[in-house]
């Protein structure tokens, strides 16, 4: 058990023993879930020894939509779209899952939490371009509305 105060967004952890601010790590592990650090300190002041566990904080992404409502990031939108733009071509679902994943990780990695519906596109395209040309094009074609044949045709003479 260990207590700790919040001070501008940055948590200080108190020794439970004497209240001192300042320990050191002595041992750090995951847990058996993987979803937590415990941490074996040692304080600095007193000299005992207390554990605590630390959980990552996910922050959600939130996507702005055309019409500037907002709404959580969800990736089976995103495996939905690809898939019926990969509808019979030889692309497997883990090709997809991949692509996802790297589509999440460039979102988390990103300072702000919000992203825009037309960002999400554009790395969808991004990745459907590398994996499969005909299902990039049909991805794009309903994407970026196409209401001609010349702009399918431009958008095929890109690749």
């Amino acid at each position: 058990m260990f207590f700790a105060n919040k001070f501008k967004g940055v948590f200080i952890v108190r020794c439970p023993f004497c209240g001192c601010e300042e320990s050191k790590v002595i041992d750090s592990r995951p847990t058996d879930e993987n979803e937590r650090i415990r941490r074996r300190r040692e304080c600095v002041q007193c000299g005992k020894r207390f554990t605590t566990y630390e959980v990552i904080e996910d922050v959600p992404i939130i996507v702005i939509k055309k019409d500037k409502s907002r709404e959580a990031f969800d990736r089976n939108k995103i495996l939905k779209g690809m898939l019926r733009a990969c509808e019979k071509r030889p692309v497997t679902t883990g090709e997809l899952e991949t692509a996802i994943s790297e589509i999440e990780a460039t979102l988390q990695s990103a300072t702000d939490r919000e992203v825009t519906s037309v960002r999400i596109g554009e790395l969808i395209m991004e990745k459907l371009r590398l994996i499969d040309e005909v299902a990039y094009v049909r991805f794009a074609s309903v994407y970026k509305e196409f209401d001609s044949a010349s702009a399918f045709i431009e958008e095929i003479s890109k690749l």
